[in-house]
C-alpha cells in the first residue's frame, strides 16, 4: 500500500463528506493504493455515524471510535497502530489542510528520502490571537529542541511507516512529534510550505491551555529522550555533586574545629548548608534508583477505551 491517511477528529461532522471526496479525488488522480483512517475522539455530533456511512460506500475507509474525548495525541497514536502504507500522512479534519499537498509530501518521503516532512502554513488565515502565540511557541521549541521547523504543530505531516511504528505519542505530545522522532533516531526531518485554508465549518479546538502545558510537555520530551532509559545518569550526577559538596563543607568545618580549635561551628550557616546538601544528595540518589526501577517495569501508557473499530 502506498499511503495511509490518519485523520483524528472531534465534532467535525459538517466537513467529513467534503474532505473524503477531496481526498478520494486526489488519490485516484495519482493512482495511489491507500487507506483513510478516521479516528473519532469521542464526538457527540454524529461524526461516527457519518464515518459508518462513508465506509458503506468506500472500502478504503477505516475508523476507530473512542468512548470519550482523550485528545489528539490519543487519536494519532491509535491511528498509527492501524497504518500499513509505506508513507503515513496526517491531516486535520476541518478542511484547513489541503489534500492537494499529498503527492508532493509522498514524493519527499519516497524519492527525496526524508524520514518526516512537516507542513509549514506560511500564510495563515487564523486570528492574530492564535498566530502570534504560535510563532512564539515555534521559535522557543526550535531553539530548545534543535529541530528547526517554522510550524512544529502543523497537522499536515508525512512519515515513513518505520517512524510511526517506533514512536509513542501520548498526553499532549502531538505538538512535538518531530522532536520525538529525532530522539528516536529519525534525524532526516524536512519541511514544506503548504496551503492553509480558512476554517469553513465548526469552531476551532485551539485553547490557551496549550501555552501552559506546552512548555511542560517539551521539557518532558527533552528529559525522556536523553534520560528516559537511564534516569540515574541525571539524578546521580546532580546528587553526586551536591552530596560531595556537602561532605567537603562538613569536612572543612571539622578540620577547622580540630586544627584551629574553632568554636560555635553549630551556629555557622555553612554547617547547616553542608548537612542540607548531604541530605539532598542522598535523596537524589534514591530518586535515581527509583527512576531506574520504574523505567524497567512501567506499563503501557497508551491504553484507551474503544467503542468500535471498522
Amino acid at each position: 500500500m502506498d499511503i495511509s491517511l490518519v485523520i483524528p477528529l472531534y465534532n467535525e461532522v459538517e466537513s467529513l463528506t467534503e474532505l473524503h471526496a477531496w481526498i478520494t479525488k486526489v488519490m485516484k488522480t495519482n493512482n495511489y493504493q491507500y487507506e483513510i483512517i478516521f479516528v473519532d475522539d469521542g464526538s457527540n455530533d454524529g461524526s461516527w455515524d457519518l464515518i459508518l456511512g462513508l465506509k458503506a460506500t468506500d472500502p478504503q475507509v477505516k475508523g476507530i471510535k473512542l468512548r470519550r474525548n482523550y485528545g489528539k495525541s490519543a487519536g494519532l497514536n491509535l491511528g498509527f497502530e492501524m497504518t500499513s502504507g509505506d508513507v503515513v500522512i496526517t491531516m486535520d479534519a476541518d478542511l484547513q489542510d489541503s489534500p492537494e499537498e499529498i503527492p508532493d509530501l509522498y514524493k519527499m518521503i519516497q524519492v527525496d528520502g526524508y524520514d518526516l516532512v512537516s507542513g509549514w502554513k506560511k500564510k495563515r488565515f487564523d486570528p492574530i490571537s492564535k498566530t502570534i502565540p504560535t510563532k512564539l511557541y515555534n521559535f522557543v521549541t526550535s531553539k530548545m529542541s534543535g529541530v528547526h521547523l517554522h510550524d512544529m504543530n502543523c497537522g499536515l505531516k508525512a512519515y515513513k511507516l518505520d517512524v510511526v511504528k517506533n514512536i509513542e505519542v501520548y498526553g499532549e505530545m502531538h505538538r512535538y512529534i518531530p522532536v520525538i522522532a529525532k530522539w528516536a533516531g529519525f534525524t532526516n526531518i524536512g519541511e514544506k510550505v503548504v496551503q492553509h485554508q480558512a476554517r469553513k465549518y465548526g469552531v476551532t479546538k485551539f485553547g490557551l491551555s496549550r501555552f501552559i502545558y506546552g512548555p511542560l510537555d517539551l521539557f518532558s520530551i527533552m528529559f525522556m529522550g536523553k534520560f528516559g532509559k537511564r534516569p540515574m545518569h541525571f539524578f546521580g550526577v546532580i546528587g553526586s555533586f551536591i552530596f560531595t559538596s556537602g561532605v567537603l563543607i562538613l569536612a572543612w568545618l571539622s578540620l577547622d574545629k580540630i586544627i584551629l580549635n574553632a568554636t560555635g561551628i553549630a551556629n555557622r550557616p555553612a554547617f547547616y548548608l553542608g548537612i542540607l546538601m548531604v541530605i539532598v544528595g542522598i535523596q537524589l540518589f534514591i530518586a535515581g534508583f527509583l527512576g531506574e526501577l520504574i523505567s524497567r517495569s512501567a506499563p503501557e501508557r497508551n491504553t484507551y477505551k474503544i467503542t468500535e473499530k471498522i
